[in-house]
């Protein structure tokens, strides 16, 4: 392995409404894996800095550590000890796929210990097994907006073309967590023939209408009745931001990020009306928030060397 490498992942918003565990557009907002040094096999150290410091884990327990354990196992790789910087700007369990990119960086250290490193394209069947789902981590890893199927170990995916130069997404977190697993467990069990056909329908819409560039089709093509009807009330505001935010003239379509509590618009300009709105309703229903009004990422997870004066403690 040569070191210190940075390696440099997006956030990433799943589902954007009737896309429910299939779609996943990247954004650019990143966490930053900097590989410092070679430690003795089985001793980590991980330093966090920003979003999670003094909550995530600093040693093997770290999610990057055991997505780099993981992957040197399912190789046939006896693991090397590290000692990792990680520089997080991706806010925790708001929706924004912040473990995804631990497993994408750990996956990715991982390769570089290959004797012969894989595509990023041939490493995401691991990054999905070890995610479990594709909607965040294909994205994450890719760039882009991207269609992805899983069925069993076989996944299928489509990334489509950018969005305009002059539309941005702007995402509201508030100072509220939910987890996946309340995420989940708010769903019901089944789902109505209507609601499946709305949702199918939508979720059709909203891939052939930006794959063709008919980006005044968002607001019909992000409307679900499978999750977020259920998910919004997990927390203060979330209905009324679904209903109010997608009637802003400015805004182009509005959806919860992933499992939330974030909320996700596409807005034309500088996206700072519907900004400023989205963190004004939170604000009537008592939760603190703040916005970003990021681009898409159509990169995804890259990879680069480092100065050696950046091992220094």
């Amino acid at each position: 392995m040569r070191f210190p490498i940075r390696i440099r992942v997006p956030a990433s918003s799943a589902n954007l409404g009737s896309g429910f565990d299939t779609l996943g557009l990247a954004l650019s907002l990143y966490n930053f894996f900097d590989v410092l040094e070679v430690l003795p096999s089985g001793r980590y150290e991980v330093e966090v800095i920003g979003e999670g410091s003094g909550e995530l884990e600093t040693d093997i327990k770290n999610q990057i550590v055991q997505s780099y354990e993981k992957a040197c196992g399912t190789w046939g790789i006896n693991p090397l000890g590290l000692r990792i910087r990680s520089s997080n700007a991706i806010p925790l369990a708001r929706g924004l796929g912040s473990s995804s990119t631990a497993i994408v960086g750990g996956v990715m250290i991982a390769n570089l210990v290959r004797d012969v490193p894989l595509s990023k394209e041939e490493l995401l069947p691991m990054m999905v097994d070890i995610e479990g789902h594709p909607d965040n981590v294909v994205p994450c890893c890719l760039g882009g907006m991207v269609v992805s199927c899983l069925e069993n170990s076989d996944l299928r995916y489509v990334k489509l073309p950018r969005l305009p130069s002059d539309m941005v997404a702007v995402v509201a977190v508030p100072d509220f967590k939910v987890s996946t697993e309340e995420a989940r467990n708010a769903l019901p069990r089944e789902v109505p023939l209507e609601d499946a056909v709305f949702n199918i329908s939508r979720a059709a819409l909203l891939s052939a209408s930006w794959a063709t560039g008919k980006f005044d089709n968002l607001p019909w093509g992000m409307s679900d009745r499978i999750h977020q009807p259920f998910r919004s009330r997990l927390f203060p505001g979330g209905e009324a931001l679904l209903d109010q935010v997608s009637r802003i003239p400015e805004c182009s379509g509005v959806a919860i990020s992933g499992s939330g509590p974030s909320i996700i618009a596409f807005a034309s300009g500088s996206g700072s009306t519907v900004a400023k709105y989205m963190c004004s309703v939170f604000s009537k229903h008592g939760l603190r928030s703040r916005f970003f009004v990021l681009d898409e990422d159509y990169q995804g997870a890259t990879l680069e060397a480092l100065s050696r004066s950046t091992t220094r403690r």
